[in-house]
């Protein structure tokens, strides 16, 4: 157990000890569930790379067509859109090498229009993109453009992305199946008053492993712990049944695990709570997701909320009595659950002004210890899943060091989920193995610019080496003519 859990177990009344903890018991993972959680996770994750498998397989394990990391040689403007989840972005990113400089915006995604249809969805955005485009006088410029669509894609090409489900929250309809790169570039000509061309379109992970590659050339994971969780990672070709043969081989090709889905088969049934039932049966993908909803920030506070609902309702917390926004669902936001772990003293700053938030006026300092020990154990419990799917990875890669890319408000702003984590795959991790988690700065928007601008750099090598094998054929052409003139002579 961590030392935070022991030290807030200590501090709990004996009398109430035994009586939350049997409230609590069932977030108490031991190490031999989380090694099995590891031996079912690789069984998904080879079942997603097989090809008679992959079909049936609910981690799907898609092959991205990202087949370089940055170099350090890229260079100029670019823009970078950034969809995961209720907030969208676009970016401008310059590019010097290592000199990267970003101008960006926040725009809202409405509930109707997560919920509505596709031309609505694609239509706000290239709304968006010409508010910012306009805002930067950058409508006269023709841009390449990186595009993080961070949901579940079957990807057909470096600009061809497919969107196989909607998760977080978005329902629009007329998306799933088809082309997301299509659909934005048609929304780009309705409008017809810019000149922006998506050269790439990838996920979230893929970008935080981007992000840190360009400073880190041991980078080759990234990973997402946020709104939602998904990691991405470069596996070795011939572990890859779904690459198509007839296509150039690259050495290596970047896997987008989409691991948020493990556990859709009841896979991770053994350790699945009763909060975990309820938070699964409200939402709106029921039955699919199940991984991600354990971990990530969309549920964490609900996940909490259900259980200092059940201690209130024995009589363990806040003398039985309630409140209208506690007792509402999805009112206990996750932030609230790292900002309760970030008080280090008896005076409980944080905690009280999170009861105040949710109208809470009667509690004591007792409930205050209880509400934190609620909040350490379930993201305890994220930290070290998440942190079973690294090792997981970390294991099967079998590099010598790898440098894990991480991004996510969950990450970010938790006061403890590093410290979970690096304890945790240490733990998991085969002897020998070195990591290190790295913090990936914007890897959202600045890794989707990487991604194009690395494109850009490879299409302009593959030029100049036709431009080449050209100049090349014309001079062996024109030695061969003058050589066989020398001849009839």
């Amino acid at each position: 157990m961590h030392q935070v859990l022991k030290a807030l177990m200590t501090m709990l009344p004996d009398c109430e000890d035994m009586l939350v903890e049997n409230i609590v018991r069932p977030f108490h993972l031991s190490d031999d569930d989380y090694k099995k959680i590891m031996d079912l996770m690789l069984e998904s994750f080879n079942k997603g790379l097989g090809k008679e498998s992959n079909e049936t397989a609910r981690v799907k394990m898609f092959p991205t067509y990202v087949r370089a990391v940055p170099d350090g040689t890229e260079e100029g403007d670019f823009l970078a859109l950034d969809l995961g989840g209720t907030n969208f972005r676009v970016l401008l990113i310059n590019l010097k090498g290592q000199e990267v400089t970003m101008e960006s915006k926040i725009y809202l995604i409405p509930q109707h229009i997560m919920l509505g249809t596709g031309i609505q969805l694609f239509d706000h955005i290239a709304e968006c993109i010409f508010k910012f485009m306009k805002e930067n006088c950058l409508l006269e410029k023709n841009l390449p453009l990186g595009f993080t669509f961070s949901f579940p894609c079957k990807q057909k090409g470096l600009n061809k992305a497919f969107l196989s489900t909607w998760t977080k929250g978005f329902k629009c309809e007329g998306v799933e199946g088809n082309d997301i790169v299509k659909l934005l570039h048609e929304a780009i000509e309705r409008r017809g008053d810019m000149h922006v061309e998506c050269l790439a379109v990838i996920n979230d992970t893929v970008g935080a492993l981007m992000s840190c590659a360009h400073s880190d050339r041991n980078c080759a994971l990234g990973l997402i712990l946020g709104t939602g969780t998904n990691a991405c990672y470069i596996e070795e070709l011939p572990c890859v049944e779904l690459w198509d043969e007839d296509m150039e081989d690259p050495n290596f090709v970047l896997i987008n695990t989409e691991w948020g889905a493990f556990g859709d088969d009841g896979a991770l049934d053994f350790i699945k709570t009763d909060y975990d039932k309820h938070v699964d049966k409200h939402s709106i993908n029921t039955g699919r997701q199940i991984y991600e909803k354990m971990i990530s920030g969309m549920y964490m506070g609900e996940i909490v909320r259900l259980v200092l609902e059940k201690l209130r309702r024995h009589g363990l917390l806040f003398q039985g009595k309630g409140s209208e926004e506690l007792s509402t669902r999805g009112r206990f936001y996750t932030k609230y659950v790292s900002e309760i772990e970030s008080d280090v003293d008896d005076g409980f700053k944080n905690t009280k002004q999170v009861f105040d938030e949710l109208c809470i006026d009667h509690f004591t300092e007792e409930d205050c210890r209880i509400a934190q020990y609620v909040c350490s154990l379930v993201s305890t419990r994220a930290a070290y899943l998440a942190s079973a799917g690294i090792a997981c990875l970390l294991n099967k890669m079998n590099r010598p060091e790898v440098t894990v890319g991480v991004d996510g408000s969950l990450y970010r702003f938790h006061p403890h989920f590093h410290d979970l984590m690096m304890e945790k795959i240490q733990q998991l991790l085969n002897p020998g193995l070195k990591f290190k988690l790295m913090l990936s700065h914007d890897g959202s928007g600045k890794g989707a610019a990487l991604v194009a601008a690395v494109a850009n750099r490879l299409n302009a090598e593959k030029k100049l080496k036709a431009q080449k094998k050209q100049t090349d054929n014309c001079a062996n052409s024109e030695e061969c003519c003058q050589a066989s003139a020398q001849s009839q002579r």
